[in-house]
């Protein structure tokens, strides 16, 4: 019989047996004593992606509902035609102009971190690397001091962490939560007596039409940026390692051709994406498969699982760094894909060629290696590695 937990720790080690059966025996799949429906099957979670008319956004993206999903996770958390106006004006400040400006200081950001390990010959790729760079981007991007830049990466860390076996958010994750807003809701309020010409400012300049973002539409969106922005960026690049390690075949390949760096990103997003699912609450009966999906049902998409469906991919299981990763559902599909592609895509290439240009070869350590624990997203938060020329 198919079993899927997303807060059992033994699934976060390697989830992929469980979606294979999921996808094979129970396509619609129920948990009862969590209180979801799941859907596996690559086909299917691309139309989960699109069906906003079935599949709403309007009680958040995260298994555990959250009824102010609006207060936390912007944009992410509304439907049409509320999301297309909000997303408009977002993305008015947030543009690809602003994003490619970026390149330079990404890559002084990678050198800077990088010059501080290189001689060692070792480090904790996570806490010396990969789980600094993402946050001084966006800290960069929305003008939050590089002194305080620490403090919201362990809140953000704590709002995604969940104990072994427990669905509901902790007390802490809670907590971290209101720090962040609080601490968005003081920035915003700074930035009105005193801009600072950062994307924070652009987003409180924006008009469009006579129509403009209000604070609390401002704080949701600095929110979703430190969280969904910062961390599964962070997980990327130590997804990126850590499987190129495993298959030095494929590492092999890309550093004999950097150009392979962004393929190499890109089918490391397929074959173990950051964010392993998303959810959404029914709208109305759905059936499907022989199965009715109730209406108010929690529904996960699977990403993770439709990233390795055969029906769709040839040989999902192989690690293909020169793979054709079109179809790929790791940044999702429709109205909601992911406005921070282009930024994530940016970080991963700059941070990745100065990896592999000042480390040389390099080695996962097996000891020492720690994964996250989260219901939705998957990396690590300890990740040793050795390298050398």
């Amino acid at each position: 019989m198919a079993l899927y937990d997303p807060y059992d720790w033994q699934i976060h080690e390697d989830p992929y047996p469980a979606y294979r059966r999921l996808r094979d025996e129970a396509p619609v799949y129920h948990n009862e004593e969590r209180g979801f429906w799941a859907l596996s099957r690559y086909d299917d979670v691309l139309a989960g992606f699109r069906d906003h008319a079935r599949l709403s956004n309007a009680q958040g993206v995260a298994i555990e509902q959250v009824g102010a999903a609006r207060e936390v996770m912007s944009f992410l958390g509304m439907d049409p035609p509320e999301h297309g106006r909000l997303r408009n004006l977002v993305s008015s400040g947030f543009t690809p102009r602003r994003v490619r400006d970026l390149e330079p200081g990404i890559r002084d950001l990678a050198t800077h971190y990088i010059d501080r390990f290189v001689e060692r010959g070792e480090c904790d790729f996570i806490a010396e690397f990969a789980g600094k760079l993402p946050m001084d981007v966006i800290s960069e991007m929305l003008g939050v001091p590089e002194e305080d830049r620490d403090t919201l990466r362990h809140w953000a860390d704590t709002v995604l962490h969940r104990e072994e076996g427990r669905q509901e958010v902790p007390p802490e994750g809670m907590a971290a939560a209101g720090q962040l807003i609080h601490y968005f809701t003081e920035l915003v309020a700074k930035r009105h007596a005193q801009p600072k010409n950062d994307l924070t400012d652009a987003l409180i300049a924006t008009e469009i039409d006579g129509d403009r973002l209000d604070d609390r539409d401002i704080i949701g969106f600095l929110f979703l940026m430190v969280i969904a922005g910062n961390e599964t960026t962070t997980k990327l690049l130590g997804n990126a390692l850590y499987w190129g390690s495993r298959n030095p075949d494929q590492l092999a390949r890309v550093t004999a051709d950097p150009g392979l760096i962004p393929s190499w990103a890109e089918e490391t997003l397929r074959y173990d994406p950051s964010s392993q699912l998303i959810a959404r609450t029914a709208v109305t009966d759905i059936e499907l498969h022989g199965r009715v999906i109730p209406r108010g049902a929690r529904v996960a998409l699977l990403i993770g699982s439709a990233n390795r469906d055969e029906r769709f991919w040839e040989d999902p299981d192989t690690y293909d760094v020169g793979r054709n990763t079109t179809g790929s559902l790791s940044f999702g599909q429709g109205t909601h894909f992911c406005l921070g592609a282009s930024l994530a895509r940016l970080e991963a290439r700059v941070s990745l060629e100065e990896v592999l240009r000042r480390l040389g070869r390099i080695r996962v350590r097996d000891e020492g290696v720690e994964r996250v624990h989260s219901s939705n997203v998957r990396g690590f938060s300890a990740l040793p590695i050795e390298f050398g020329h």
